[in-house]
């Protein structure tokens, strides 16, 4: 536990306290709205005699600072792959998770109880009509459409056979069988404007990034939501690394921005926060001039909505940046 900062430096007293243990490659994660943290393991060690037990599972953690640390059990109806980054629809309890693999697919997770994730369905996205779309744009003839930014696609979800997937082959399966949609990198991914948002580090044509907006059914998750589907939205492809280059992690500003962590491996280009307004506008927020220019990661806000909470990977520094955001709300 850190305590009694110096308080002339303006800093307050904060604590630290170990929550999970013992699991490996652990990446963006993301909160639930009854006061938890799942937190993602990006790994899969298929015929790995390095680790004791599988890994790439979803686990969930008390994020309530007087909360006792307890064993790591792991949420295997959520399937295991590469997880990445969680995102829970506070009005259906379902569970949106992004894969990164560079093909990669996005899969929901609807509970059985709300709130109870140890049981349910995992599905994956489909686009309707067209069986195994590769929505990464690389290439045109590609199956399926190649949409633009601004473009939305009418989607189902299919259901996933057997998610404990020990081959380390969902993907595949539902790619290949169901006819699950491929994507490039997904990366963070966040709840927010009645909408689920996520980022494919090296998606779109010039395969430096897109940020896709999915907008649920008002069904979502029921057996109505075949009389009106949700839809998937291509919010921003990056025509050029000045415009957005490698998004990785992703949150939902308290003004309904989307604020984006570039990732980005370069010597001579820097990292940067980018914003993008609810009209696909890009703007930037905020440049890494560390001189090991790692990525942004973890962006979140305050409850209050008036600090911005973003880590330097290296060296390591959490940042706050309070604003003023009144200049940014445009």
């Amino acid at each position: 536990t850190v305590n009694n900062l110096n308080q002339q430096s303006g800093l307050h007293t904060a604590s630290h306290r170990l929550a999970l243990a013992g699991t490996a490659h652990n990446c963006a994660g993301g909160a639930t709205p009854w006061g938890t943290w799942l937190s993602c393991e990006e790994w899969v060690d298929v015929d790995d005699d390095s680790t004791q037990k599988n890994h790439g599972w979803v686990f969930e953690v008390p994020a309530d600072a007087n909360a006792e640390c307890s064993m790591p059990e792991p949420l295997r109806a959520l399937g295991r792959f590469r997880h990445e980054a969680v995102a829970v629809d506070e009005r259906t309890g379902i569970v949106y998770l992004t894969e990164d693999e560079h093909d990669g697919l996005l899969y929901r997770f609807i509970p059985d109880v709300k709130g109870e994730l140890r049981s349910g369905k995992l599905q994956a996205l489909a686009v309707q009509g067209e069986p195994g779309t590769d929505l990464r744009n690389w290439e045109e003839g590609s199956p399926g459409p190649t949409p633009v930014n601004g473009d939305s696609l009418p989607v189902h979800w299919v259901d996933l056979l057997d998610p404990l997937a020990p081959r380390g082959d969902l993907r595949i399966r539902g790619f290949e069988v169901h006819g699950a949609s491929r994507f490039a990198r997904g990366e963070g991914i966040w709840s927010g404007n009645n909408s689920i948002y996520f980022a494919c580090t090296n998606g779109g044509r010039a395969r430096i990034g897109q940020i896709w907006r999915y907008h649920p059914s008002p069904f979502e998750g029921t057996a109505e939501e075949t009389s009106k589907p949700g839809r998937l939205e291509l919010f921003v492809e990056s025509p050029d690394k000045l415009t957005l280059h490698y998004a990785d992690n992703l949150v939902v500003a308290p003004w309904g921005h989307v604020i984006v962590c570039e990732d980005r491996y370069s010597d001579t280009l820097r990292n940067h926060l980018r914003g993008i307004t609810p009209d696909g506008k890009v703007y930037t927020l905020a440049r890494n001039v560390h001189a090991d220019n790692s990525e942004f990661a973890g962006a979140c806000f305050s409850p209050d909505g008036g600090t911005l909470f973003v880590n330097l990977q290296n060296p390591g520094f959490t940042l706050a940046i309070s604003g003023p955001w009144a200049s940014v709300k445009i």
